[in-house]
């Protein structure tokens, strides 16, 4: 990696760095890239060579760590859907103060359109409406539902602090959902 790879890195760290305590400080409306550089201590012109504005860093923000999470299912494929969860929980523990900064925020709508859509991606596969408990269902009204239990159990526990062990969380979805699916 070159060191102009590695400034460019570390400019886009900070950036992000910066926006996240912003908006733990802040409506995500008051915030203004001028804050954003002040914070990350690079000039307003580096923020615009990567983002086109706020709105774009957060979106670049979210699609991150979903990506993450994406990586996260792929090497999981042959988890149980408990030993999945885990790992999801996990991640999202490890990440506590971006998740619960962004669901405070006027990001919160973004991440969740953007999570439900990926939950969905990742339960297709595992929704069978030709046999079983779900035969002749809709799979489209059956990954709507499931993705969307599982988003709002996950933003609700995110929101309330992590208060129950990422294990229990883990758990008690991998039953439902293999109780179901």
């Amino acid at each position: 990696m070159s060191r102009m790879d590695r400034r460019i890195i570390k400019s886009q760290e900070a950036i992000k760095k910066a926006f996240i305590e912003l908006m733990s400080e802040k409506n995500l409306d008051q915030i203004t890239i001028q804050d954003i550089s002040d914070r990350a201590n690079v000039g307003r012109r580096t923020i615009y060579d990567h983002y086109l504005d706020k709105f774009d860093l957060l979106d670049k923000l979210i699609e991150e760590h979903i990506n993450e999470l994406r990586k996260l299912c792929r090497s999981a494929a042959d988890l149980s859907f408990t030993e999945g969860n885990l790992l999801w929980c996990q991640y999202f523990e490890n990440h506590f103060p971006f998740f619960s900064t962004l669901l405070i925020s006027k990001g919160a709508p973004v991440f969740r359109n953007k999570f439900l859509e990926f939950v969905i991606e990742e339960l297709a596969e595992d929704v069978k409406v030709d046999e079983g408990i779900n035969k002749g269902l809709s799979k489209d009204l059956i990954l709507k539902f499931f993705g969307a239990a599982i988003v709002e159990t996950i933003i609700a526990w995110i929101s309330n602090g992590l208060i129950e062990p990422s294990k229990l969380v883990a758990e008690e979805l991998g039953i439902l959902l293999d109780r179901n699916l």
